[in-house]
């Protein structure tokens, strides 16, 4: 079969080296000018950023795309795993280093809250039985309400109605600690206090095999992958972009058109662009009946995201690869974020810093990073061509002053991106950065779903479909994809 995977985020490039290896012809096209999409690297002055996700986790995943080539992750790309995953800090000055250490773990809660300490070994506990029960859907299609029913009542039985934040709650009564055991959603673009306790999986997934980091960042394990995919040889076509997916009378996609007119033709097409604008502006609306505008339109979006991408003179050896840090408020700016969609004066913050790992990223004596605050998405109406320059000295000053002293003599190479380049640049709707919410009511069956309902032969993966955002969750997708691919082929 002739395959065009339109997309080469980390979904796209797993489907892509599946059917591969199933022996189909298959060509990724691509919009920007390297592979990796949201994944995407900077280079600037010598550094190298990172533009998007920098947590690795669930390495089986890999191994086994990687295998596909009869190699070994290790012949291509070399993952490290990090201690601390990340070190927590909070207004108060406290730092919770959270790591894969059990005793350790089990300490902290202890120095933070000593009446804790159950709490969180019944917390660590139901962590691991929701993973026992989550985990292994995570590369299962749900297209039938059959599927959803199947496995409904083990959701009932872990309460995957009751959010993250309301589990760590129940649990543990340190405020402090509550929040380093929810905020794993945000990661996946997710609210603690909305997102399925489900999510609650993420603990015992790290703990179990880590946080792991590849060496020369993220944008490695992108030419990793991609190299994998052209050994067994698949064709990458860069700065191409889709304007159409082609639909005959039959209701069966037969091809893309590409913008400036070229025609390349198919006997099925995988879309790892965003789903919500794949489906508004690639797919005529006749072909798509049962996914008209307003359905796409009406789910909940996910967050978006400012991030500061910057360089140093300076090495500031006392910060650690991810730093997690806690505003003044928790849950109410979560809700200005999620809910209100208003621009806060406060903020959350993840700081990446990953020349603590591998500081080749960054000219000798200098350092690498982003900082990345959650911001509401484009809905917001946030004009950032007026607000973009003072938000980001507003948490650039804030570094300064908590965390990163002369940090601002310092910044030899910055520049930064904002909603806008998640709409423009990624095709994301409403500046998304993760898709759909991950919230109950759009998850698993209820989610939009790995293949299109009108036209049997267009297949979706990444973040916008099930499983879900995140490096897990996207690469899983990308084995469901094909998979359907399989199936439905041994029908024909």
């Amino acid at each position: 079969m002739r395959i065009v995977v339109i997309g080469s985020g980390f979904g796209g490039l797993a489907a892509a080296i599946r059917l591969k290896a199933q022996g189909h012809e298959v060509t990724i096209i691509e919009k920007l000018d390297r592979a990796g999409g949201r994944a995407y690297v900077f280079e600037q002055d010598g550094f190298t950023f990172d533009a998007g996700p920098t947590i690795v986790t669930a390495p089986w995943l890999l191994d086994e795309l990687f295998a596909l080539t009869g190699k070994t992750t290790a012949d291509y790309v070399s993952l490290v795993r990090l201690d601390p995953y990340y070190n927590v800090r909070f207004e108060d000055g406290s730092v919770f280093r959270y790591n894969g250490d059990a005793t350790q773990l089990l300490e902290q809660v202890r120095s933070f809250a000593p009446q804790d300490v159950e709490g969180y070994q019944r917390y660590r506990k139901t962590s691991r039985e929701i993973f026992d029960v989550g985990m292994p859907l995570i590369d299962k299609p749900f297209l039938t309400i059959g599927s959803m029913l199947r496995v409904l009542p083990d959701l009932v039985r872990t309460r995957s109605d009751r959010s993250v934040a309301a589990l760590a709650n129940r649990h543990l009564t340190d405020e402090r600690l509550q929040q380093v055991f929810s905020f794993h959603p945000l990661l996946l673009g997710g609210n603690p206090f909305a997102s399925s306790s489900m999510y609650a999986l993420i603990h015992q997934l790290e703990q179990q095999w880590g946080v792991l980091f590849a060496m020369g960042g993220t944008g490695a394990l992108v030419r990793g992958l991609l190299q994998a995919f052209t050994d067994l040889g698949g064709i990458i076509r860069y700065e191409c972009e889709a304007e159409e997916i082609l639909v005959n009378a039959q209701s069966r996609t037969h091809g893309v058109r590409l913008a400036g007119g070229e025609i390349l033709a198919a006997d099925a097409v995988v879309c790892n662009g965003d789903l919500v604008q794949a489906y508004r502006t690639l797919i005529a609306p006749q072909h798509r009946p049962q996914v008209p505008n307003r359905k796409v339109e009406r789910l909940r979006h996910s967050m978006s995201l400012f991030v500061i991408y910057f360089g140093t003179d300076r090495v500031y050896d006392d910060v650690a690869h991810h730093e997690i840090l806690m505003g003044p408020r928790y849950r109410e700016l979560l809700e200005d974020i999620f809910e209100r969609k208003v621009l806060a004066d406060d903020f959350s913050l993840y700081l990446h810093r990953p020349t603590a790992t591998d500081p080749s990223l960054a000219p000798p004596g200098h350092d690498c990073w982003y900082v990345l605050s959650p911001v509401p998405h484009l809905g917001s109406g946030t004009d950032w061509e007026a607000v973009g320059q003072r938000y980001r000295d507003r948490i650039m000053a804030y570094l300064e002053s908590r965390y990163l002293p002369d940090l601002s003599r310092h910044i030899v190479t910055e520049r930064r991106i904002d909603p806008r380049y998640f709409e423009r640049t990624l095709n994301s709707y409403m500046g998304s950065a993760f898709g759909p919410e991950p919230v109950l009511t759009q998850s698993a069956y209820m989610r939009p779903h790995n293949r299109s309902p009108d036209i049997p032969n267009l297949y979706f993966c990444g973040a916008g479909t099930h499983p879900g955002a995140g490096l897990p969750g996207v690469i899983a997708s990308g084995k469901i994809v094909a998979e359907l691919v399989r199936e439905d082929r041994s029908r024909v």
